[in-house]
């Protein structure tokens, strides 16, 4: 079941004031699995246009396999979590900061894919004594500027126009066929539409488009930090995707030194859909003993 925080509720104390003083917090969407134990917590955290059902396969066999608490949420802008006009990696760290407090997790370990492997670096940076160890899915911690036609997909997703009483089936397939023009990918477009609900009759898109779209800037680049992450983290790439590469790895040994770079034969930029059994298997690997 997924829950929703409310606001400034906590059962332990928020985050240090210098680590929220610039943003505040939005109470994130969020399903828990299986039960604390030993090890702590693990929060997956997903990408652009996802949401936390992007994991909950890999939830489900992680706490199947090992056991222990497993946490998914939706980012600010994405699924059930509120919308804010605020969309930056330091905003959407404080709301993690924000929901690890109010369930009581003191250490947890990070598991982000793209956007959300950039929101667990940051967090990680920003407050390294929350943070166990983490993987980062085929992200690095520099700008991305490889899929610069995204703004071109918000704007298509903006203009997209469906008229109230169709079912659900019937608004999907015209939405597809609004957006292939421009989102030529059947299986992107798919994913894209994952994001259309229904509201009081009304089909709208659940992602915060306009906010996406002032600050797709930020969202491909990565904030500046000096002091390094002493922990172990594991960049997990896919073979097939130019998300990950050499260039990177100075900054990657930069700001964390304890870093291992590992890429999954035949993988995508979607690690974790594309290769499921090598993906776990690599994560699995990289848990502390329990």
């Amino acid at each position: 079941m997924l829950r929703r925080l409310p606001r400034g509720s906590a059962r332990s104390p928020l985050p240090p004031p210098a680590a929220r003083s610039a943003v505040t917090a939005v109470p994130l969407a969020h399903a828990e699995m299986g039960v604390r134990g030993t090890r702590p917590p693990l929060v997956l955290l997903h990408g652009l246009f996802g949401s936390h059902g992007n994991f909950q396969t890999v939830a489900k066999a992680l706490v199947r396999r090992v056991g222990g608490q497993v946490l998914t949420m939706d980012a600010r802008n994405h699924g059930s979590s509120p919308h804010s006009p605020l969309m930056t990696y330091e905003a959407m760290s404080v709301d993690v900061q924000h929901l690890l407090a109010h369930l009581g997790i003191h250490k947890c370990i990070l598991v982000g894919h793209s956007m959300g492997g950039k929101t667990a670096m940051v967090l990680a940076l920003q407050r390294p004594d929350l943070v166990e160890r983490l993987i980062s899915v085929d992200i690095g911690p520099t700008s991305t500027a490889l899929i610069s036609e995204f703004p071109a997909y918000i704007s298509a997703m903006k203009s997209v126009n469906i008229p109230a009483g169709l079912s659900r089936s019937a608004a999907r397939q015209l939405a597809d066929s609004q957006l292939s023009s421009t989102v030529q990918d059947p299986q992107l477009r798919q994913f894209l539409l994952t994001n259309l609900v229904e509201v009081e009759g009304r089909y709208i898109w659940r992602v915060n488009l306009d906010a996406i779209s002032h600050h797709f800037a930020d969202i491909m680049s990565f904030p500046v930090f000096h002091k390094p992450y002493p922990g172990p983290v594991l960049f997990l790439g896919g073979s097939n995707s130019p998300y990950i590469s050499s260039k990177d790895y100075p900054e990657i040994q930069r700001l964390f030194p304890k870093a291992d770079v590992q890429f999954i034969e035949g993988a995508g930029h979607i690690v974790h859909q594309d290769k499921f059994e090598d993906f776990i298997t690599a994560v699995l690997n990289f848990l502390p003993p329990p």
